[in-house]
Order: C-alpha cells, then sequence, then structure tokens
C-alpha cells in the first residue's frame, strides 16, 4: 500500500511538474506565432533563438515588487491567483494514465467539478481587489464561465450515454477503429468554441477586455500574482487541448501521435486569437444559450435513442 502511496504521489509530482514545463513554452509559442502571423520575429534576444524567454519573463516577474491595493481584503486578494493555478494544476490528476497510478472511474465528474470551482477564483479575484473595474470583469467573466459549462458538460454527458463510464481510460476502447470526432463533428466544433469561451481565450476574452474594463478581474495584480493567474489560463488551454484529444480523436496516450494532436489543438488556440475580433457580449450569451444548448442537448437525445437501439439489438 505505501508503495502505490510513493508512487501515486511521484506520479502526480511528475505530471505536474511536466505541464509547468509545457506551460512555459506554451507562452513562447504563441509569442512565436502571433510574431509570425503579424509578419514580425517573436522573442528571440535571450538564449538560442529565445527558448529562454519564458524563464526570464517567469523570473522577472516573480521577482518584481509586489503591489497590492490599500482598501482590498488583503487575504483573499493573496490567496486566489494560488486557488486558481492549484485548480488547474489538480485537475490534470483525471489524466488517463492505463496504469491507475492516478485515474479514476469517475474522472469526468472530478474534470466538470474542477471547472466548476475555477469560476469562484475568478469572482473573488475581482471582488476583493476592491476595484470598480475589477468587481465587472469578474462578474462577467463569471456569467460567461457558467453559460459554457452547461454547453460542456451537456456534450460531455452525450458521451458518457454512449461509452456508459464516467472514466476517462474508456474512451481508449471505442475508439480503437474510428474517431469519435468522425461521428459527431458539429459536437466537436461546438466543444472547442465552449473550450475558447470557458478558458476565456480570444474571440471570447471579456474577462480580460482591455478597451472597456481596464484589464478586467485581474486589473490590480501585478508580479506574482499576476504571473500566476496567467500560468493557470495556459495549463487549462494545455488541459482542453487534452481532453479533446481524448475525447474525439483517438486516446492512446502512450504514443507521440496522442502529443502531436495536443500541440496541433494548443496551436489552432493561438491561431484563432491571431485571427478572430472580440465578440459583443449578447453575442457571446446568444452563442451559448440559442446555438451551443439546442446543439448539445439534440446531440444529447441522440445519443442516448442510439445506446437504447445498439441495447436493444443485443438482447
Amino acid at each position: 500500500m505505501w508503495l502505490e502511496m510513493i508512487m501515486s504521489l511521484f506520479g502526480s509530482l511528475m505530471l505536474i511538474i511536466c505541464v509547468l514545463v509545457g506551460v512555459a513554452f506554451l507562452t513562447l509559442l504563441e509569442r512565436k506565432v502571433l510574431g509570425y502571423i503579424q509578419i514580425r520575429k517573436g522573442p528571440n534576444k535571450v538564449g538560442f533563438v529565445g527558448l529562454p524567454q519564458p524563464f526570464s519573463d517567469a523570473i522577472k516577474l516573480f521577482t518584481k515588487e509586489q503591489a497590492y491595493p490599500l482598501l482590498s481584503n488583503y487575504f483573499l486578494y493573496y490567496v486566489c491567483p494560488l486557488g486558481s493555478l492549484f485548480l488547474s494544476l489538480v485537475v490534470w490528476l483525471v489524466f488517463p494514465y492505463f496504469t491507475y497510478l492516478l485515474s479514476f472511474n469517475f474522472g469526468v465528474l472530478y474534470f466538470l467539478c474542477c471547472m466548476s470551482m475555477g469560476v469562484y477564483t475568478v469572482m473573488i479575484a475581482g471582488w476583493s481587489s476592491n476595484s470598480k473595474y475589477a468587481l465587472l470583469g469578474g462578474m462577467r467573466s463569471v456569467a460567461q464561465t457558467i453559460s459554457y459549462e452547461v454547453s460542456l458538460a451537456l456534450i460531455l454527458l452525450s458521451f458518457i450515454f454512449f461509452i456508459d463510464s464516467y472514466c476517462l481510460n474508456m474512451f481508449n476502447y471505442y475508439q480503437d477503429n474510428i474517431w469519435l470526432i468522425m461521428l459527431s463533428l458539429p459536437l466537436s466544433l461546438g466543444w472547442f468554441a465552449s473550450c475558447l469561451a470557458e478558458t476565456n481565450r480570444t474571440p471570447f476574452d471579456f474577462a480580460e477586455g482591455e478597451s472597456e474594463l481596464v484589464s478586467g478581474f485581474n486589473v490590480e495584480y501585478s508580479s506574482g500574482g499576476f504571473a500566476l493567474i496567467f500560468m493557470a489560463e495556459y495549463a487549462s488551454i494545455l488541459f482542453m487541448s487534452m481532453l479533446f484529444c481524448v475525447i474525439f480523436l483517438g486516446c492512446d496516450i502512450y504514443s507521440l501521435m496522442f502529443f502531436i494532436k495536443l500541440v496541433v489543438l494548443s496551436f489552432l488556440f493561438i491561431w484563432v486569437r491571431g485571427t478572430l475580433p472580440r465578440f459583443r457580449y449578447d453575442k457571446l450569451m446568444f452563442l451559448a444559450w440559442k446555438s451551443f444548448l439546442p446543439l448539445s442537448l439534440n446531440f444529447l437525445i441522440f445519443y442516448v435513442g442510439l445506446k437504447l437501439f445498439l441495447v436493444s439489438l443485443i438482447f
């Protein structure tokens, strides 16, 4: 039993370290890709072609003087960025290892719980700053996140009915011969757009609507606090890319191809940021409740019917 516990802890530690390194190089990839989209070079002065740039940025941010608003709720103001990063890293424990070091049978429910908890960190970060701009940004971000969680949960529920399990490992057995994206292309596009909204990325980055809200809920954060919020966002992007690959593009995590697909998905997040302008807020809500909700509900009913039909054929 002790050996299993030590192996589980070691596995989780290695996973979190790898995620943090991945986050560092995802920021570099983003800056390079955005640079080439805008016909300029990305970071290329630090080290060989700018490879150590994320680490020098991290050192710069964490060694800067920490400023904090005098009228803020000091404890909550400090704890929120840590909570945000903690949730973004803890949700990675659902990564479908086939050795059962970390995987568990209710992985999908665990993911939904962690995703819902992320709303509180944004809300409390905006409120505890004691700034009207931060509070407005936090409220808008919370409304957006809650709206898109509904469609994400319903899309996941469709596949839970289909594979008859809450365990992410089951997606591997059902995608031996054909990827699920072939059976449900509209759902995969809805999932990708909902992931963009859930991680506050362009064109749904209302949490950071600079033109209207100065900088959204994180306007009062600088140096270390800002860096932690930044890292949490990119850890969520990597996780959503991983989950997309697991659900729609085959779940063989021990092949190199899986990680190539993950990088391509992360690149798509960046490509969308370099291409699309920001939505209007009412259109964002219209898209959630009038487009994605009916789409996911219809597919849910379709998959329930398909499952009942298949069961009736077998028995």
